[in-house]
């Protein structure tokens, strides 16, 4: 009796116990017999789909890998062929170098860093690293809370009418062109015909009237007056959609507990958004050094020069004006370096605070 000191206790609570021991054993068999039973039941299934070889899937689902097809080829043609010309930023590349285009490209004597070297000792660099980041920057500050305070105003709006006309409205500047918008710019400022300048005249007299098209002290805050104006409302979309997702219930409790319009805003609104912000976001960082060619170079001229002039329209002018094709692929190639670790820099702050990430 010493050996089992449980077989003391009395009959009652020892069979209880047994029975309780028995219960929860019963219970064990039955969850894993019914885990394997549904295992068994998704390899079924898993197999009937034509899953269980990558064969049997094409088969099964071939139309829609006919329809990848279209894309695939786009990614390939224009996205990663194109990658082949980046070995010219490690060579003294001449188009004479060889009969055709791809003769030249590896036929040129290599160069190894000669024109990475050039470029960052170069007198334009710092030049150009500045006047790109104080665009970008003031796009990231300015422009990109744009769209969310838009989307947050117009998911306020309660007059359906109303809000799918404004909806409408604000799409609208997406869809003309930039050069249109550099016209109606020049148009807008120009110091001797330009509506808005005249009324900066009337306001601020002859002498103190700001000279938009040509002060360099005002060119980035153009830049991002156009962005705002042509790209606010077309970037609503994403946060709209994301708004749609929202638990209606959450404002009904919010309102119970007594939260007014800026809390529930602030407090549910914004907080359900967050993943689709901090990924947009992610995406803006990585586009830094990207200020768009086009909008740069249509606004550019000789006034505001020192402060206009970018890696876009510098890669421009070195490679398609000058013919400096090396010099020109080791600029765009240190912008695309740049861009990725900022990228995968931001993306890894997102996931240390918590967020979702891009990947």
């Amino acid at each position: 009796m010493e050996r089992y000191p449980s077989l003391q206790l009395p009959g009652g609570i020892l069979s209880l116990k047994v029975k309780e021991e028995n219960k929860l054993m019963a219970k064990t068999l039955t969850a894993d017999a019914a885990a394997k039973t549904q295992a068994k039941r998704e390899q079924r299934a898993y197999k009937q789909l034509g899953h269980d070889t990558w064969g049997k899937a094409l088969r099964q689902h071939y139309w829609l890998y006919i329809l990848m097809i279209p894309g695939i080829l786009y990614m390939l043609i224009f996205n990663y062929a194109p990658m082949t010309g980046l070995i010219m930023a490690f060579e003294d590349f001449s188009p004479y170098n060889g009969n055709t285009a791809i003769e030249a490209v590896f036929g040129s004597p290599f160069a190894g860093f000669k024109y990475f070297e050039k470029l960052f000792t170069g007198p334009d660099f710092w030049r150009l690293l500045k006047n790109t980041l104080s665009i970008s920057l003031a796009n990231l500050i300015f422009a990109f809370p744009a769209p969310i305070i838009l989307a947050l105003l117009l998911n306020e709006l309660r007059c359906k009418w109303f809000k799918r006309l404004s909806q409408t409205m604000v799409y609208i500047p997406h869809f003309v062109s930039i050069v249109i918008v550099a016209a109606l710019t020049f148009q807008l400022f120009s110091i001797t015909d330009g509506v808005v300048y005249h009324l900066f005249v009337q306001i601020f007299g002859k002498e103190h009237a700001p000279d938009i098209m040509s002060d360099p002290s005002l060119f980035s805050a153009m830049i991002v007056g156009q962005n705002i104006w042509k790209e606010t409302g077309y970037g609503t979309i994403i946060y709209l959609a994301a708004l749609a997702s929202v638990d209606p219930q959450l404002y009904e409790a919010g309102k119970i507990d007594g939260a007014g319009r800026w809390q529930l805003m602030w407090h549910i609104t914004l907080s359900s958004i967050r993943a689709t912000i901090i990924l947009m976001l992610i995406m803006k960082v990585g586009a830094l050094l990207n200020t768009g060619y086009e909008q740069i170079f249509l606004m550019q001229n000789s006034l505001n020069r020192s402060v206009s002039e970018v890696f876009d329209t510098y890669i421009y002018t070195k490679g398609i004006v000058s013919g400096q094709y090396s010099l020109a692929t080791a600029a765009g190639l240190f912008k695309s370096v740049v861009s990725m670790i900022m990228v995968i820099g931001a993306n890894k702050v997102a996931k240390m605070f918590g967020e979702s990430g891009l990947y």
